[in-house]
């Protein structure tokens, strides 16, 4: 038999008593509703800010012209460097994006 001497196997119990109660508050932790509904959130964020952002470089690309800083004082008309750009093609294909996402996430939660 290997190591019989009861203090050695008090120690190693309470050892692993230790190492169990730590992974037990780790699952705990990560598990709790506030901290999955913060990393959710997170995750949302940092998706929609990116989403953001590429579609407005789509966009200025479908269109051709490039965002410039708007400035105080400065009248809508111009704010386009030379003439509007015809924002509705870009503007209905971003809405029929939208809504067949839309269509699929209830139809997907419907399912299940």
């Amino acid at each position: 038999m290997t190591d019989t001497d009861p203090a050695e196997l008090e120690r190693r119990i309470e050892q692993t008593r230790a190492e169990l109660a730590q992974t037990v508050d780790a699952i705990a932790d990560r598990v709790s509703p506030k901290k999955v509904a913060r990393r959710t959130v997170g995750k949302a964020e940092t998706s929609a800010k990116q989403f953001l952002v590429s579609v407005g470089d789509r966009v200025s690309d479908a269109v051709g012209i490039t965002p410039r800083p708007v400035r105080l004082g400065d009248e809508p008309d111009d704010l386009w460097a030379e003439e509007q750009p015809n924002l509705a093609p870009v503007l209905i294909g971003v809405g029929a994006v939208l809504a067949v996402t839309a269509v699929v996430m209830l139809w997907r939660r419907r399912r299940r």
